[in-house]
């Protein structure tokens, strides 16, 4: 196979930007994620990309739960934050503002939108597993055009 070609070929997928948050027998994980995708509408169901040497993928595995933040286009330094582990100080992860509804993963104030799902299925293949969830809640906290990786100048897949 041409390297580059495969490269070039996969990404040419588009992505979304969104803060994928958990918890975990330490507390509350979250991270920038961009492998997310609609997978069923009934039930719906949701997949998301979860790479394994995280402290989010070891709380998904003990929870079973996670919640999906959609971001705002321009929210670049929000996005930022999630790429690197981060710390829970009082109601805020990452110095954002977070609150919990019904599967205790954070939802961002400042995200769009959120939706939090129950793991159904797992594939544990490659240095990410696919995690299959379906949706048991979700809510707006305002109306706005979502972020895309291609507006961050990054690419995360080839």
């Amino acid at each position: 196979m041409d390297d580059q070609a495969k490269k070039t070929a996969l990404r040419g997928i588009s992505y979304g930007l969104y803060v994928i948050g958990t918890k975990g027998d330490d507390g509350l994980h979250a991270f920038t994620g961009n492998w997310v995708t609609q997978a069923s509408f009934a039930p719906p169901l949701v997949a998301i990309g979860v790479k394994k040497d995280s402290g989010s993928w070891a709380g998904i595995q003990q929870s079973r739960v996670f919640s999906v933040n959609v971001l705002e286009t321009g929210s670049k330094d929000l996005a930022f934050a999630f790429f690197k582990p981060v710390s829970v100080e009082g109601n805020k992860i990452a110095g954002y503002e977070y609150e919990t509804k019904t599967t205790g993963s954070p939802i961002l104030k400042d995200a769009l939108s959120w939706f939090e799902c129950k793991v159904t299925d797992i594939v544990d293949r490659g240095d990410h597993a696919l995690v299959v969830g379906e949706v048991i809640d979700a809510g707006v906290h305002r109306e706005g055009d979502p972020m895309t990786l291609k507006e961050t100048g990054l690419f995360y897949g080839g």
